[in-house]
Order: C-alpha cells, then sequence, then structure tokens
C-alpha cells in the first residue's frame, strides 16, 4: 500500500525561537498558495484513513497536512491561509497544555508559548478543521514504562473525546515520532485507528504512517515532503536528523526534573 505524502509543522509564525521548527508566515503562505495552484489536495483525516485502510487509492498530487502541538498563532497565521485556499488539516494537541503555556518543553524562545484554548479548538473544528492527540504531556513513549504510556495515550484521547467527540478520537501524532511495536499496540488498544510517526514509518500499518516535518530551512515552494526528486529525498534526510536530535529535549527536560527533586535544588 502506499499512503499520500504526510506534511508535519509546528510552529508558524509567533516568536522568534532558537530552535529550528518556526516558518514563517509568508513562508507558509507562499507554500501552500503554490500548492493550490498547482492542484494539491488536503486530504481530511477521514479521507487520509480510508486510504490508509485500503484498498482506496488516492487521487493525484493528494497529500495530508498536520500540525504538532497546536500552538495559539496556528489561529492567526495557518488555519485562515488554508481556509482561504479551500485546504484542510490536522492538528494534534497535548491536552494537558490547550489553552496554557508550553511548559512541556525546553524554552526556545523569551517567554513561553502558548497553546490553541478549547474555544477556539471548536470554532476551527466545526469550519472543518480536525484535530487529534499529541498525548497528555508530549512524553517520549518509547521511553516510558506500560502504565505510563497508557496514562499519555488514554487521558489525551478521553479528553479529545470529551470536548470535540468522536472524530476527534481516532488519530494520534506521537511525540517526537518515536514508536515501536509496543507502543503501536497500546495505542490500538486505547482505541486509536491510525498512527502518525516520523520520517521513516512504516505506510503500510496504518499505526505507524510516516511524516515528513516541514522545518525552518525548508523554505521552497514545494516543502521536500512532497517532492521525488534528489533534492526531496537530502530533506527528508536532514528532517530525519533534526527529529532525533530532539532526543535533547526529553534529557534536559528529565534533568531539570532530577534537579528540582534534588535536596537542596532550586
Amino acid at each position: 500500500m502506499s499512503v499520500p505524502p504526510v506534511l508535519c509543522y509546528h510552529r508558524i509564525g509567533g516568536a522568534r525561537e532558537l530552535g529550528v521548527t518556526r516558518v514563517s508566515p509568508a513562508v507558509f503562505t507562499r507554500q501552500m498558495t503554490a500548492l493550490a495552484r498547482d492542484g494539491w489536495k488536503a486530504l481530511s483525516l477521514s479521507e487520509f484513513a480510508a486510504i490508509a485502510a485500503g484498498p482506496t487509492s488516492p487521487p493525484p498530487h493528494a497529500f495530508f497536512l498536520s500540525f504538532d502541538d497546536g500552538y495559539a498563532e496556528l489561529a492567526e497565521h495557518a488555519y485562515p491561509v488554508l481556509a482561504d485556499l479551500g485546504f484542510t488539516a490536522t492538528t494534534f494537541l497535548i491536552t494537558d497544555f490547550v489553552g496554557g503555556e508550553n511548559r512541556w518543553d525546553v524554552q526556545y524562545t523569551r517567554r513561553p508559548l502558548r497553546h490553541l484554548d478549547w474555544d477556539t479548538v471548536a470554532r476551527w473544528q466545526a469550519r472543518g478543521f480536525t484535530f487529534g492527540s499529541h498525548t497528555a504531556t508530549h512524553a517520549r513513549l518509547t521511553w516510558a514504562d506500560d502504565a505510563k504510556a497508557r496514562d499519555e495515550l488514554h487521558r489525551s484521547r478521553e479528553a479529545m473525546l470529551a470536548r470535540l467527540g468522536p472524530a476527534a478520537g481516532t488519530a494520534v501524532a506521537y511525540p517526537f515520532g518515536a514508536v515501536n511495536a509496543r507502543i503501536r499496540r497500546l495505542a490500538r488498544e486505547a482505541g486509536y485507528a491510525i498512527g502518525f510517526a516520523g520520517v521513516r514509518g512504516d505506510g503500510d500499518d496504518p499505526m505507524n504512517i510516516p511524516r515528513v516535518p516541514v522545518y525552518v530551512w525548508d523554505a521552497g515552494d514545494v516543502p521536500f515532503g512532497l517532492r521525488g526528486d534528489g533534492l526531496g529525498a537530502l530533506g527528508r534526510i536532514a528532517a530525519y536528523v533534526a527529529n532525533r536530535c530532539a532526543v535533547g529535549t526529553t534529557i534536559l527536560r528529565a534533568v531539570g526534573r532530577s534537579a528540582v527533586r534534588r535536596p537542596g535544588g532550586p
């Protein structure tokens, strides 16, 4: 089975950062406008899931557009652009932090970033945008024991269902793209029907769909994840390396928690 390509953006606009996930509104608008002009179709989550489950064939020039983390700037700089172009997208929310600051992350900006709140999410859901789980706290699931991983998956899905209804409980995007057979099994047991991984996912497994992140250097009209040439292959390698380097976020968070727990710590 061959699934359509999947793009994964994180931040569109907002405060400058020391990291690589921020894409400027101008670049994002130019990319989406160019894709629409060239006849690309942004699939809804239900359309993509039907293709991933087989044997539905994707339409030509189809892709799936996703956002991880659910930063508040999406409602200002991304969703209106997509709505004007007739595109849709799926945003994966860190449910414990909806409406709050990104205290789950290492701070790469001067001030903590804010996440979408539930009211804003509901408004855009009513306009045809969809939302899924990015777990409860953005924990690296492959490093968690079964009890912790189950809690992250179940608690997030329950929050999505309670706030947004049944359609919001079908999909999960694994934080950092980190997934293995154990986590895929736990995600299925939690009730998810489709799971999105990193660059090296397996399109033959609906719980391990590959995605190509769009980072700050991916500034061409056609993002690397939609290119079939050598430049696209190089871009996917760069995205994979950047995603692997994100392991540092997990380590730094663990070190910080240990320092707080240590007697005499700050």
